[in-house]
């Protein structure tokens, strides 16, 4: 899946091939403020590379910080007008190497232009929005729960439950899991927040009841109280506005390059 992102940046041994293409939306205008070698710098390329290493615009860099990023931006410039990069820069894996940054950067190029140009709309998002509404759990769940690391460790927690202990006390004194000082309290939650076997078990128990077997996650293995429940209070569309929207953006995209991938194996 490709997916549209700004890349990381760490280090002066980075090559321009790697900037964000967020950056392209400066100005194309642009002037020499160095030359290295009889090959300029100019300036789009020179705020493109600042504003990569500082994660801010170009213009918001400080004297400080422009001075320290322009010198590495230089150091890259000697290193690439050496005598020897020419060479270097024909070398298969070298030139494979470029010809990849290249291409990752056209393609985030046109994923960028993509998304610029095919926002969400009103309709779209709440079509979405209601679609996800109609996906979500009925119940949210108010339980503890004891973490230990073996089955047969949780059943003797269980028969010691069974026998009138007292939950959160038990919790205190056995649970490996962060919650065990409070008692295993882990307030309410949604199903979609817990793990996929934790949030079975909570949804087959009834309101007071713990589980009468140990529930095994990546996590180990859990013994559950589930307190109470509630009718599930969905959020609003204005307070999940954003997510919802980039959800559809990025569907929108998924089926573009559905269609890509469908053009090129029709005509391979």
């Amino acid at each position: 899946m490709f997916i549209l992102h700004r890349p990381g940046l760490a280090g002066a041994a980075v090559t321009l091939a790697t900037i964000a293409v967020s950056t392209l939306t400066m100005t194309a205008v642009a002037e020499t403020v160095a030359t290295v070698n009889g090959v300029d710098i100019d300036s789009v390329a020179a705020d493109m590379y600042i504003s990569s290493r500082i994660q801010k615009p170009a213009d918001e860099a400080t004297a400080a910080e422009r001075e320290t990023v322009m010198e590495e931006l230089t150091d890259i410039y000697l290193l690439t007008t050496q005598a020897s990069a020419e060479e270097l820069g024909n070398d298969p894996k070298v030139k494979a190497q470029i010809e990849l940054q290249s291409r990752a950067a056209i393609a985030q190029a046109v994923a960028t232009d993509f998304f610029e140009k095919n926002p969400a709309t009103d309709e779209e998002i709440l079509v979405e929005y209601e679609l996800q509404m109609k996906s979500a759990p009925p119940l949210q769940f108010k339980a503890r729960h004891i973490l230990v690391e073996t089955q047969a460790a949780a059943v003797d927690v269980i028969a010691e439950l069974d026998s009138g202990a007292n939950f959160a006390e038990l919790a205190a004194t056995h649970s490996t899991g962060p919650t065990g000082p409070n008692g295993g309290d882990l307030g309410w939650f949604a199903p979609a927040q817990m793990v996929r076997p934790f949030s079975d078990a909570v949804a087959q128990l009834s309101d007071g009841a713990h589980t009468s077997e140990p529930v095994q996650s990546e996590f180990g293995w859990h013994v559950i109280l589930r307190e109470d429940s509630r009718e599930n209070q969905p959020p609003t569309l204005e307070s999940v506005r954003d997510v919802i929207k980039q959800r559809v953006e990025q569907s929108k995209f998924q089926n573009y390059l559905a269609r890509l991938r469908a053009i090129y194996t029709a005509t391979d």
